[in-house]
């Protein structure tokens, strides 16, 4: 596991179920104010049920805040009061960012520049979680491949500002930037 550092920026990257969401709890799980920022929203009961056993899964002390689009002024607003906050995930931020901006490609652009800024500037340690799309399948439809060109752009910009880019594979962490200690 990684040493979290005073206003550390991490972005935890990997495929479905490789393991992102749980590395991201354990490193949070070393301080003791931790905010999680969950970017989801219920749209079925698929997604309810997700969500659910998400929760469950979180320490009780955690406190919770369900944004899907203002992951910004979340991290403004209450950076100031925990150690770290965990955003999970950027990929569902990604299809938000979609939905509510839709063809406005300077709103989208504006809304990926603010993030980068306010991890800059943030008062605590931000871990972020996020599916790495760069090595699957090309969408056969216009709509997935912007979903997946805007993910892969979000992705590079906040790995520009992180101090630590970890990628997961088979629920193994392999540093791609920064220091990373594996214990197992």
């Amino acid at each position: 596991m990684q040493e979290m550092r005073q206003s550390s920026v991490t972005l935890v990257l990997g495929g479905v179920r490789s393991g992102k969401s749980r590395y991201a709890q354990q490193l949070a799980e070393r301080e003791s104010r931790v905010i999680f920022l969950a970017t989801a929203k219920v749209s079925d009961e698929e997604m309810r049920i997700k969500i659910d056993k998400h929760r469950g899964e979180r320490p009780a002390d955690w406190i919770t805040i369900e944004e899907p689009l203002e992951l910004v002024k979340v991290i403004a607003q209450q950076g100031h009061e925990c150690d770290v906050m965990v955003v999970d995930c950027l990929t569902i931020f990604a299809a938000n960012l979609l939905e509510a901006e839709g063809e406005d490609r300077n709103a989208i652009e504006g809304r990926v520049d603010a993030l980068y800024s306010a991890l800059q500037a943030a008062s605590c340690s931000v871990v972020l979680v996020s599916n790495e799309v760069g090595s699957g399948v090309v969408p056969a439809y216009p709509l997935g491949r912007r979903y997946r060109d805007l993910l892969g752009e979000i992705n590079q910009s906040v790995a520009r500002v992180a101090d630590d880019v970890v990628l997961m594979v088979a629920g193994l962490p392999l540093a791609l930037k920064g220091h990373l200690e594996v214990t197992l």
